[in-house]
C-alpha cells in the first residue's frame, strides 16, 4: 500500500510522497515541467522552421557526424538509468547506494556535456559553423544550447543535494528532493531523444 510504513526501516514504502510537503514539491514540479515542456516545443518548432536556411554555410548533412551523438545518446540514457537506480535505493532506504547512484549520474552527465562542447568545438573550428554562420546555424545552437544548459543546471542541483545532505540517511525532507531531481534528469533524458531524433537523425539523413 502507498505510504504504509516498513517497521525494520522507519520509513514509509513512497518517501518522497509521504508528506504534504513531499506531494506539494511533486504537483508543483509537473506544473514546471508543463512550461518547460511547452518552451522546448516552441524551440523544436522554430529550429524545423529555420533548419534549411544554410545560406553560405554548411547545411546538417554535411555536418553532422552520427557515431559521436550516438555515444552522447548511450551516455545520457544510461545516467538516467543510474538515477532510476537511486530512487529505487532511496525506496529501501540504501542511503549509501542512493548516494552512489547520484554520482555516476553526475559524472555521466559531465561526460555527456564534455562531449557536447567538443562537438560545438568541432563545428566551430573545422566548419566554420559558428552562431551567426546562418538561421540553421542559430537555430541548431539555440536548441542544443539550450538543453546543454538545462543538463548544467540538473548537474549543478544533484551535486548540490549530494553535498547538503551527505551522511544525513534518507529522510521524509530530503527523499522529496531526491525524487524530484531525478524526475527533472528524466525529462532532459527524453528531450535529448527528440533532438537525437529530429535534429541528428533528420539533419544527417538530409530531410
Amino acid at each position: 500500500m502507498a505510504g504504509a510504513v516498513d517497521t525494520s526501516k522507519g520509513l514509509p514504502s513512497h518517501p518522497e510522497r509521504a508528506t504534504l510537503e513531499g506531494k506539494n514539491k511533486f504537483l508543483g514540479f509537473w506544473f514546471f515541467l508543463g512550461g518547460e515542456t511547452i518552451m522546448f516545443a516552441t524551440f523544436f518548432g522554430t529550429y524545423l522552421g529555420l533548419r534549411n536556411g544554410v545560406g553560405s554555410g554548411p547545411a546538417s548533412d554535411e555536418l553532422f557526424t552520427l557515431p559521436l551523438v550516438f555515444i552522447m545518446t548511450m551516455i545520457l540514457l544510461t545516467s538516467s538509468m543510474t538515477s532510476v537506480m537511486a530512487m529505487f535505493a532511496m525506496k529501501k532506504n540504501q542511503f549509501k547506494k542512493m548516494m552512489t547512484w547520484m554520482i555516476i549520474t553526475v559524472l555521466l552527465g559531465l561526460v555527456f556535456l564534455g562531449l557536447e562542447i567538443y562537438e560545438f568545438q568541432h563545428y566551430v573550428h573545422d566548419y566554420e559553423f559558428g552562431f551567426t554562420t546562418s538561421a540553421f546555424s542559430s537555430a541548431f545552437y539555440t536548441l542544443v544550447g539550450l538543453h546543454g544548459a538545462h543538463v548544467l543546471f540538473g548537474l549543478c542541483w544533484i551535486t548540490l543535494l549530494i553535498i547538503r545532505n551527505w551522511g544525513k540517511g534518507i529522510t521524509l525532507t530530503n527523499a522529496p528532493k531526491f525524487y524530484v531531481a531525478s524526475l527533472y534528469w528524466h525529462f532532459i533524458d527524453v528531450v535529448w531523444v527528440f533532438i537525437f531524433t529530429v535534429v541528428y537523425l533528420m539533419g544527417a539523413g538530409g530531410y
